[in-house]
């Protein structure tokens, strides 16, 4: 029942902007699916569903499939549209991104692996990066810079 009802999530997101919670369990049930938001939520969170501009609406759910561990080009892609600027302070990196952002600029980070990188934290338009040290701080910069070309 589950992976048949993700399968229709990504259906219903791939075909139309759906902004909120509430407006996938309507297309769900529409598509005779009864669930709560509840089960809603944990659905997103078990797809790895991040939200991106829209077009007709402010904010739509996403999905990029890359199969495993490796970046895609979609996902390449919306991180170099997303990042404004990135620079080292002292063991950390501060990425900002446009507004809505952050979180999936930290999901492709995170993808990314780096073995200089203690962890992230993600803010609405601002991704900060923990290394151990300022010169992993000025790799992870380098490397990131290349990774946006």
């Amino acid at each position: 029942m589950r992976s048949g009802r993700q399968a229709v999530i990504l259906e219903i997101i791939s075909s139309k902007e759906i902004e909120t919670q509430e407006e996938l369990c309507a297309e769900l049930t529409k598509r005779n699916y009864n669930v709560t938001q509840a089960t809603v939520s944990r659905d997103i969170k078990e797809l790895r569903l991040f939200k991106v501009a829209g077009v007709e609406k402010k904010y739509r759910y996403a999905y990029i499939d890359d199969g495993n561990n490796k970046i895609s080009p979609k996902m390449h892609n919306l991180f170099r549209e997303c990042v404004l600027s990135m620079r080292p302070a002292l063991n950390q990196v501060v990425i900002k991104t446009l507004r809505g952002n952050g979180s999936n600029a930290g999901m492709i980070v995170d993808k990314v692996n780096l073995p200089e990188i203690v962890g992230t934290l993600a803010g609405d338009d601002t991704l900060l990066i923990v290394t151990e040290s300022p010169e992993d701080a000025k790799i992870v910069v380098e490397k990131l810079n290349e990774f946006l070309k």
